[in-house]
């Protein structure tokens, strides 16, 4: 479907920025994150993994609720509706590397806590000449953290918030 839509209007979509990732419990991490994405291109596309492949990425662990916590599609209800995304597309594999190579996006992000050689998509986009970059881990918060905070009552780090 999106593919289409680039092949029909490719400068309303191109230079195209697409990450991916889980998207479990929103937090201002995120939101930095698809920011910078986002002003990389001129469209970000995110690629969301479905509910199948979230529990394949993340095992569920004893003490701690299965994930994800929010299903599939009220994730992509909330990502589509953040200001940097243009669109969101669900997919079932643990990886992105089938729906990158549907869309071959000019650019691919992830954060900083990869590196190429650890980066499951890279092969496959640099095989059509795409860009790679990591954004560098600004905040460092995680939807594992909240929820072991909330599990385990820790209270946050001061994270140059005000209270």
């Amino acid at each position: 479907m999106f593919e289409q839509a680039i092949a029909y209007n490719p400068e309303q979509w191109r230079p195209l920025v697409f990450s991916n990732g889980c998207f479990d419990l929103i937090h201002a991490g995120h939101i930095r994150y698809l920011t910078q994405a986002k002003s990389l291109g001129r469209s970000l596309v995110v690629g969301l993994n479905s509910d199948r492949s979230v529990r394949l990425i993340k095992p569920h662990s004893a003490g701690y609720p299965p994930r994800p916590i929010i299903p599939e599609l009220q994730r992509a209800e909330v990502l589509s509706h953040l200001k940097p995304v243009d669109a969101v597309v669900i997919f079932p594999e643990s990886t992105a590397r089938a729906i990158i190579e549907q869309l071959q996006p000019d650019i691919y992000v992830k954060g900083g806590d990869y590196t190429i050689d650890t980066l499951p998509e890279a092969p496959t986009v640099q095989s059509y000449g795409g860009k790679i970059v990591l954004i560098a881990v600004e905040m460092p918060t995680s939807t594992s953290g909240i929820i072991n905070r909330i599990l385990h009552h820790h209270t946050p780090p001061n994270l140059g918030m005000n209270p």
